[in-house]
């Protein structure tokens, strides 16, 4: 379906029916109107309020869109064209109307007071937002915008000539699960030296965006890029410090059982050593889990573990698939990865990803469609900003709907495959939890360490891969491309220390796994109560309200690596 044909939630009342939001002058003056417009009571401060969240709404779908279609379909110059010229021109023209805008609600606020506990979110945002806005960084912030998009295209644009065919990345990991040892390592090595050729081209990208954050820190008065991106996330719950005891106590408490997972599945497979190719495979040398064969049959069975799990669920995932709001399958010229997308205007969630028939794709749609029914839980807050919650807690609606919706994977397996695909979910989160430190330690360094050089950054990266579990697989040969795994991770290229919230998430989900298995009913109604209040409460107490507590400390991941260690035993 054309994305600009969906049903709308609600009739515009302030942005003309017909305006053209990718046109620059249209937008403009539309935000103008806004700052010109007089407020004299409280009544008209949340008349005004509810125009600017219409008028956000409205241009986020916009651009939305334009993203869309630009991930789907990276090698169209016209449609990369399109989202190039929305990045140049819309976003850095209403930056500074922004700013005032801000000012405007701060002043009016004061004359006018509103229902404190309603606005506490939104209110201490702006002045976040107030105070970190600096208009000589808005031509800044749209270089690193460009440059997030030549990452995409290049990563995009990777393909394999593999026995004969071309084929993408994505489709090149389903090779991974292959039992003949000699084609995972043929395959693997074909990926790896592919990634490894665009390898100074990757470099030069991450160095331009690195250089560019600094600056953009030193403009807003920043002694370091790491603090100006912690205000900038509206981190006002945890500190840097809280991530590092983080990495440690994943360090002493995950990366051992991560340890004795790989260690267990060497001995299986009859190895002296496990190298990158062996870790995906089962270790007893079944056949890779094969649950669809095309992007039809994966939303049939999915479809069927939300009406399981939840009547709502299920109509809402009918409801997005009649509505075409599903990109699922693999194919040339796809950005890589998977996201969910809200068009925050019709209140709908996109799903985009690249399945290729294997076990990680179902997952993957259980962990989007997650995403999707919390954007669809507080659909209804007519304040745009509510509809979207903090990272910490969206993390959780995702991967929290992965282990709910696990219970019905019937629908694509025998008993045995069943689980044998729980097992493999359960080592995959303790390897995500190491992973994670690993990403956000590696970031840490990064940003405090601003005058590194190129061969700095890959030994303090061999460095840290070593300390989070890289010492369980043997790199022999491939250490020049162990230094650039890195470059895999679009996180550190795109939203710098914005991966610490999986972790963070990862911690929430697994509290709301153990509440399901005590009381289901209860689990889910608890689950569902904190999607629904999207982000208008701070974050701590949307973990509540879900029945669970914001704390990644040892006190929390101790029971919780307990709880995983008996029941992937269980299952082994």
């Amino acid at each position: 379906m054309d994305l600009t044909q969906l049903p709308v939630f609600q009739k515009r009342i302030f942005v003309p029916e017909n305006a053209d939001l990718t046109d620059v002058n249209t937008v403009v003056g539309l935000y103008e109107k806004l700052e010109k417009d007089p407020i004299s009571s409280a009544q008209e401060l949340e008349a005004w309020l509810l125009e600017r969240s219409e008028l956000d709404a409205a241009l986020s779908q916009a651009g939305s869109i334009l993203y869309i279609r630009m991930t789907c379909q990276t090698d169209d110059p016209g449609i990369a064209g399109a989202y190039t010229k929305f990045v140049e021109t819309i976003s850095p023209a209403i930056k500074p109307i922004n700013d005032r805008l801000n000012h405007k609600y701060v002043q009016a606020r004061a004359l006018y007071p509103l229902d404190v506990k309603r606005y506490e979110v939104y209110d201490r945002a702006v002045k976040i937002d107030i105070e970190l806005f600096v208009e000589q960084n808005v031509p800044l912030q749209t270089k690193v915008d460009l440059l997030s998009q030549q990452y995409q295209a290049t990563c995009g644009a990777m393909t394999v000539t593999f026995e004969g065919q071309e084929q993408t990345m994505p489709q090149m990991g389903k090779y991974l699960l292959e039992t003949d040892r000699s084609r995972r390592e043929r395959a693997w090595r074909a990926s790896a030296q592919r990634r490894f050729q665009d390898r100074d081209k990757l470099e030069e990208i991450f160095d331009s965006m690195f250089g560019l954050r600094k600056a953009i820190a030193a403009n807003a008065c920043f002694s370091n890029f790491t603090d100006y991106q912690f205000k900038a996330y509206h981190r006002f719950d945890y500190t840097p410090q809280d991530c590092k005891k983080y990495h440690e106590t994943v360090e002493k408490l995950i990366v051992p059982l991560n340890g004795k997972i790989l260690n267990k599945r060497r001995q299986q497979m009859k190895l002296d050593s496990l190298r990158p190719w062996d870790t995906a495979v089962d270790a007893l040398g079944e056949k890779p889990l094969a649950p669809f064969k095309d992007a039809q049959e994966l939303i049939k069975g999915t479809g069927s573990i939300f009406n399981k799990l939840d009547r709502d669920f299920g109509l809402q995932f009918q409801d997005m698939n009649n509505l075409g709001l599903l990109d699922l399958a693999s194919r040339k010229g796809k950005a890589p990865g998977g996201y969910q997308n809200t068009l925050s205007e019709a209140r709908k969630p996109f799903i985009f990803m690249n399945a290729v028939g294997i076990d990680d794709d179902v997952r993957t749609l259980l962990h989007e469609a997650g995403h999707a029914f919390h954007a669809l839980a507080c659909a209804n807050d007519p304040i745009v900003d509510y509809r979207h919650a903090p990272m910490e807690f969206c993390e959780v609606a995702s991967m929290a709907m992965e282990l709910l919706g696990g219970e019905y994977l019937s629908e694509f397996y025998s008993a045995q495959d069943l689980q044998r695909s729980n097992r493999e979910h359960l080592e995959g989160i303790i390897h995500v939890l190491a992973w994670v430190a690993n990403i956000d330690a590696f970031q840490h360094w990064l940003y405090e360490n601003p005058k590194h050089t190129s061969l700095e950054r890959r030994q303090a990266w061999n460095e840290l891969y070593e300390r989070f579990g890289g010492k369980f697989i043997d790199w022999n040969d491939l250490t020049d491309i162990k230094s650039y795994l890195w470059h895999r991770q679009l996180h550190i290229f795109e939203v710098p220390f914005y991966y610490i919230e999986y972790g963070i998430a990862q911690l929430g989900a697994l509290q709301v796994w153990l509440n399901a298995r005590r009381d289901p009913k209860k689990a889910l109604s608890e689950y569902k109560r904190g999607l629904g209040l999207g982000g208008s409460r701070p974050v701590g107490e949307l973990y509540a309200a879900a029945g669970i507590s914001f704390d990644f400390s040892e006190s929390i991941i101790k029971p919780l690596v307990e709880a995983v260690t008996e029941e992937w035993e269980k299952l082994s």
